[in-house]
């Protein structure tokens, strides 16, 4: 059986290992909803306004993909490593790839799902209006850049076990999100600040969603940061999960 083929069936059973425990699926599905009607919906002068309401709901859409790949990824990696599973699946034929592939296909699904409820919500009580070429391509955009994010979880999985996996996860999501302008738009960041948040992922992310989204395309420096960004962690990540192995077995 081929890596790719081998990551379908950890996708599948991911996925069924999530439906089998209710309150996981309905978690994902209205966390980030809810962050949108608490911290977005309040605002009358960004929902009735057609431009910052469409950018609020991108980012918001940014931050579902990122606290999916952080805590699902992390997390959930942690506690397999620790499970007596993990080890007899290390004896197995199958490259180890597959079940990282499987992991962070599975989140990504979930993840996309939980956008629904956001855009619906988004479509009906804001005038957010993007073309639908622009939503389209935006919503592609966004499962593609949520790549450096879930290799972030896969390294905290990797490196921590399940109870520093949690703490860890949590201040990475708050750095990670707040810094990428998802919680306070980047034009009310001091200079400084904004300088340091296009260097991070989740801002890169934010940037070529909203753009996508707006119409006005994606800037060339959130293009080429992201890109780095996806090598870069992914190289780690890689590296960490093959010493990880190598450990464990023996």
């Amino acid at each position: 059986m081929s890596t790719l083929s081998l990551a379908a069936v950890h996708t599948k059973f991911n996925l069924l290992e999530t439906v089998r425990i209710p309150i996981a699926v309905i978690g994902s599905l209205a966390f980030p909803t809810l962050a949108f009607c608490l911290f977005v919906l309040p605002q009358r002068m960004v929902v009735d306004n057609p431009e910052f309401a469409t950018a609020a709901v991108a980012s918001m859409i940014v931050f579902a993909f990122m606290s999916a790949g952080l805590f699902s990824i992390g997390i959930d990696l942690a506690e397999q490593r620790a499970k007596p599973w993990a080890p007899y699946l290390r004896t197995l034929p199958g490259a180890p790839a597959a079940r990282i592939i499987g992991l962070m296909t599975a989140t990504l699904i979930v993840a996309a799902v939980a956008m629904i409820p956001l855009l619906v919500i988004g479509g009906v009580f804001t005038a957010a209006s993007p073309e639908p070429l622009d939503l389209l391509a935006a919503i592609g955009l966004v499962i593609v850049t949520a790549v450096p994010s879930a290799l972030i979880g896969v390294i905290i999985g990797t490196t921590c076990g399940p109870k520093a996996a949690i703490a860890v996860t949590q201040v990475a999501m708050f750095l990670l999100a707040f810094g990428g302008g998802l919680f306070l738009p980047p034009v009310m960041f001091p200079e400084w600040l904004n300088v340091v948040s296009m260097t991070l992922p989740v801002r890169q992310a934010r940037e070529i969603v909203v753009g996508t989204a707006l119409g006005t395309g994606a800037p060339l420096w959130a293009v080429v940061g992201i890109l780095a960004w996806t090598l870069v962690l992914g190289a780690l990540a890689v590296w960490l999960y093959r010493r990880d192995e190598g450990r464990r077995y023996r």
